[in-house]
């Protein structure tokens, strides 16, 4: 199985802790770095390759990494020159790629089965699938609902709960065929045209742990949380 791990950004919302790390080698907890512990996930689910996108502070990965040897992994690089969006490095990539590979961001802390993930998007016969998590979101105002300068209706501080992207998805090499390598490709985009198409993604509903380490607030609960759920993230690991 094949992954492909996003880490070319620039991690401007975790500053200043990116100001001379790439994001996915912010520390979590007191002896790993996030991309240490994807990569040692993805090693004990079956993954045997994986490739490293890259851009800034590209060097440093490349130097934390190597080979991927140290996690029973052959690990290889594309270079982003200027930022594609989430999905445009991919598309230089494509004749490099298997039918169908793993696709994710470089800096999430989940006990996700990534295996799973790929498995079930090779069954579903979609183009994409997108891992997807709950989240509740809390209005801190009382919100109002007008019509012709009327208001209609009030609710006071609601809570509203939403299913949103992991940043973990299954792709099949086809999806990308209708666009140019070089050019920028969001994950907006290739989902709204896919949408369009008719051809709607599959979604994997995932309840389990999951932290976006690229929002400041997340990577803060991760360093507060990473020793009691240690056993839990590198089972198996």
């Amino acid at each position: 199985m094949h992954a492909v791990i996003l880490a070319g950004g620039k991690g401007v919302r975790l500053l200043p802790y990116t100001t001379a790390l790439p994001k996915p080698l912010v520390p979590i907890g007191d002896q790993h770095a996030i991309l240490e512990i994807v990569l040692r996930q993805l090693s004990a689910c079956g993954f045997t390759h994986c490739t490293l996108a890259i851009g800034h502070l590209g060097e440093i990965i490349r130097a934390y990494v190597g080979d991927g040897s140290q996690w029973g992994m052959q690990v290889t690089y594309a270079t982003e020159e200027s930022p594609l969006g989430t999905m445009g490095p991919l598309l230089a990539l494509r004749d490099q790629l298997p039918e169908k590979f793993l696709v994710m961001n470089g800096d999430i802390l989940t006990d996700l089965d990534y295996a799973d993930v790929l498995h079930r998007h090779q069954g579903s016969g979609a183009p994409l699938t997108i891992a997807t998590y709950a989240r509740k979101v809390h209005i801190d105002f009382g919100v109002l609902t007008t019509d012709a300068s009327r208001v209609v209706a009030f609710t006071e501080k609601p809570s509203m709960d939403y299913r949103v992207s992991m940043g973990v998805y299954g792709l099949s090499r086809d999806t990308l065929a209708p666009y140019t390598p070089g050019l920028p490709l969001g994950f907006d985009e290739l989902v709204l045209d896919l949408l369009a198409a008719g051809q709607p993604p599959h979604a994997y509903e995932f309840e389990g742990y999951w932290l976006d380490i690229g929002r400041p607030d997340d990577y803060d609960r991760a360093n507060a949380e990473f020793t009691s759920r240690k056993s839990l993230l590198l089972k198996g690991a």
